[in-house]
């Protein structure tokens, strides 16, 4: 996606550890029109799979998942990393480890919000090691949902998440693969 990858080379910032800091347009400060690109671009790969809910983490997934599920016009549910009083207690769960923050957490979905008869789209922002999205496919499996693939904003193609996923059989669309990227600030994509 053209309009992405000039918008990372123009405003996303490499810093030490191969972090990609892209928060000044896609998940701190968001633009809205970049998001319902990205939203009709994800429509586009995968609307004739029948997608009837799409699935983020929290935090930095939601703005685009709902733009995603806004072209599709399905809801968009969001897996939590904390369990809340107003949440039911019968959830899926899923264990995640977080490559940014470094840490391990569990993560949880209502059953009441997620079921076999759903065909799911996995959404996030980045894939690095695709640990998040293996949290949300187990939990996307433990419904009995069937998953149709995940998109992917920007994906570490220099790591291993998404050779782990496409070798797994998952469908990965991603739409910026960033080959590498140097401390300089220099990026380079994969075409």
């Amino acid at each position: 996606m053209k309009v992405l990858k000039d918008r990372i080379l123009k405003d996303g910032k490499v810093f030490p550890g191969n972090v990609l800091k892209v928060d000044s347009f896609l998940n701190h400060q968001m633009d809205i029109e970049l998001l319902r690109q990205i939203g009709e671009e994800f429509r586009n790969r995968y609307g004739d799979c029948g997608v009837t809910k799409v699935l983020t983490i929290e935090a930095s997934g939601i703005g685009i998942a709902c733009f995603v599920a806004q072209s599709f016009g399905v809801p968009m549910l969001f897996a939590k990393k904390n369990k809340t009083k107003n949440i039911a207690s019968d959830v899926y769960t899923a264990k995640v480890e977080s490559y940014t923050h470094g840490t391990t957490y569990d993560i949880i979905v209502s059953k009441e919000f997620l079921n076999k008869d759903d065909k799911v789209l996995v959404i996030d922002d980045f894939l690095a090691k695709g640990q998040a999205l293996l949290g949300l496919i187990n939990i996307v499996e433990s419904a009995g949902a069937e998953l149709v693939g995940t998109g992917i904003v920007i994906e570490k193609g220099f790591q291993d998440g998404g050779k782990l996923l496409r070798e797994s059989g998952v469908r990965v669309e991603s739409l910026a693969i960033v080959e590498s990227m140097d401390d300089n600030g220099n990026i380079i994509f994969r075409n």
